[in-house]
């Protein structure tokens, strides 16, 4: 208690009770879904068959009888008797545990009938949910300090952006996705950046090379797109949409670029400022060697990470496909067509950040320099 900051120690004691209410919460708010959940008591599971499909993929199937307790709604405090199959690879199923709770629909009771019986429709993970969000949050404070609080409120208001930008869309479907994309990277940026960073020339100049490099890689690649007619974009992952699927497209990588060439334009922004405030009458020249020597450092590893955090959603599918004897041409055609087109774009965004960053914060450092 003598070592820790009165402040400091308060801020610990507020975030353990929130810690504590929200678990609390969580584990006791099942009367605030309106779909029946119902908490298992005790499982049986027999191994039905063994089996395989035209392709020689081998599994095996396992039944499950399942008694549990309704946890809301007006049959609560009854059992209800379940059944569950599962597979041994789990592809496309999951094992019911003792102690997990689940939705089911119940079934209209029988006359004569002793129990309910109904059917499994999901598993409630929302504890699960908040256990991962919380230890992002504590790592997040632990690493970040001030910043990390901050950046946490701009990932929620951002969150609510993005909610409220598709309920727009929705709604109003008249109204073209990619100009309320437009809307809400505007926002993003502004509020992410300001929170974060703070009102000084360091964030304006993160704020503007974001905004303009961002949408001027949304111009290449429409261009590119309306060049070549779309030829060897597969989108048949958007089939089951009813709006227009380029569209949909290029919103979605809009603003899947955003992230990379907005963390680009601050650490270019950070770095000059940074050798500015150590020197202030550092030339401008020397500005710029040290400006592009960052930008071609981060340049390669930034473009690694979009490459491989969109591919990376691919491989399930991928080898789903290689699997079941499809050629490898059109296996990659298929699931890999709109990610590297994704990734390629936000690498474009990514280079041109960088002079973009370089010399908008030569801008502001020269123009702080001349008010000094």
């Amino acid at each position: 208690m003598k070592n820790i900051p009165l402040k400091k120690f308060y801020l610990y004691i507020i975030l353990a009770f929130c810690i504590a209410a929200s678990v609390l919460f969580v584990q006791n708010n099942d009367s605030f879904y309106e779909r029946s959940i119902a908490e298992v008591k005790a499982v049986k599971t027999h191994q039905a068959e063994e089996v395989t499909d035209i392709y020689d993929n081998e599994d095996r199937i396992y039944e499950q009888q399942i008694v549990a307790e309704i946890t809301n709604g007006e049959e609560k405090g009854q059992q209800i008797h379940l059944s569950n199959q599962f597979s041994k690879s789990k592809a496309y199923d999951y094992e019911i545990q003792t102690g997990q709770k689940l939705f089911v629909s119940i079934k209209e009771k029988k006359a004569g009938a002793a129990e309910l019986s109904g059917d499994i429709l999901d598993l409630k993970r929302d504890h699960y949910i908040l256990l991962t969000g919380w230890i992002f949050i504590l790592i997040l404070l632990f690493v970040g300090k001030k910043q990390g609080l901050f950046s946490i409120i701009s990932l929620a208001v951002n969150a609510v952006l993005l909610s409220y930008a598709l309920d727009v869309y929705l709604k109003n479907p008249e109204i073209s996705l990619l100009l309320i994309c437009c809307v809400a990277v505007i926002l993003f940026t502004v509020t992410s950046l300001l929170l974060v960073n703070g009102f000084n020339e360091k964030t304006y100049a993160a704020i503007i090379a974001t905004l303009a490099a961002t949408f001027l890689s949304l111009l290449v690649t429409y261009l590119v797109i309306w060049l070549t007619g779309g030829k060897g974009l597969r989108y048949e992952e958007l089939q089951f949409i009813t709006r227009p699927y380029q569209m949909v497209f290029l919103a979605g990588l809009f603003i899947g670029s955003l992230g990379a060439v907005m963390d680009v334009a601050i650490t270019m922004s950070s770095s000059l400022f940074s050798l500015y405030e150590k020197n202030n009458s550092i030339p401008v020249q020397a500005l710029k060697r040290s400006g592009m020597e960052v930008g071609k450092d981060i340049m390669g590893t930034m473009t690694n990470i979009l490459f491989f955090a969109y591919i990376s959603g691919s491989i399930p599918m991928l080898i789903l496909y290689i699997k079941n004897d499809s050629p490898l041409g059109f296996s990659l055609s298929m699931n890999l067509s709109l990610e590297l087109a994704r990734a390629l774009a936000g690498g474009i965004g990514i280079v041109i950040t960088i002079p973009i960053g370089l010399y908008t914060t030569i801008y502001f450092i020269n123009r702080k320099r001349a008010q000094r």
